[in-house]
């Protein structure tokens, strides 16, 4: 059975079946306080559970209590600048930068839902799913999905038939091949393209290449380069001027020569 204290309590609205309603685990906001903005035109809900935990978790220097303090001031300013309550939702543009073009709706009134006898109806984890399940059966013809970054949590989701995702927009790149690692591998007519007129030298038991042609302005200082084949290279860009580059070799500690 569902229980409602007041019609005016804020409750999503049900006119678009095409946008989605995201209800948010409170260990997103504490991963990232932004995550309220990152939905686009979805709308997103925070059960009063969520709210209370972020609450328990503002204390303290961590990361996580400096996130929920965020999460809380992004909500405090949110719902002070609507002087006419929040029961149609708090829009997210003007906050987002344009970003997010849903609304935000805050659970204000109780929900008491039945639970699998196998879930503990006093846990919090249990009656934020209870909370989705009353918005699932409420909007049957919106997707209603739970965000969580807790993989438990998602696994009960799931097995009671409430679909759930992973929280991943805070990334900036979604694929980490892209990042630097600062390291590249020579191609095999690198010396045919950069050994004319190249310059070398020893110097405190290391050798050193001045070298000039396409791939010196790609380099970066402190880069690692390295070439395999039967004259192996690994060295570490020391200078980059223009088409040339200064590159130090490495001892290589695999060799016998070099053994610790």
């Amino acid at each position: 059975m569902v229980e409602r204290k007041s019609s005016k309590d804020a409750h999503p609205a049900k006119s678009s079946s095409t946008s989605k309603l995201f209800v948010l685990d409170t260990n997103v906001l504490m991963h990232d306080p932004t995550s309220l903005f990152r939905f686009e035109e979805h709308d997103v809900y925070l059960p009063i559970f969520t709210l209370e935990e972020l609450d328990h978790h503002k204390k303290g220097m961590t990361e996580v209590s400096r996130n929920a303090r965020q999460a809380s001031r992004f909500l405090d300013e949110m719902v002070s600048h609507m002087p006419n309550g929040i029961g149609e939702g708090i829009p997210l543009h003007t906050r987002s930068g344009g970003e997010a073009s849903g609304k935000l709706y805050l659970q204000t009134e109780a929900i008491a839902m039945d639970l699998p006898p196998s879930l503990a109806g006093g846990k919090a984890d249990n009656q934020i799913l209870s909370v989705v399940m009353h918005l699932g059966r409420t909007h049957a013809k919106r997707p209603v999905i739970l965000v969580s970054k807790d993989i438990n949590m998602r696994i009960k989701a799931r097995a009671m038939g409430i679909p759930a995702e992973d929280y991943f927009n805070d990334k900036v790149l979604e694929d980490t091949d892209l990042l630097y690692t600062g390291v590249q591998e020579l191609p095999t007519e690198f010396w045919d393209k950069h050994g004319k007129g190249m310059e070398s030298w020893q110097q405190g038991g290391y050798t050193f290449y001045r070298v000039t042609g396409p791939m010196c302005q790609s380099f970066l200082v402190n880069e690692f380069v390295y070439q395999e084949g039967t004259t192996p290279l690994y060295a570490v860009v020391k200078e980059v001027k223009g088409k040339a580059a200064l590159l130090q070799t490495l001892k290589d500690y695999n060799h016998h020569k070099n053994n610790v």
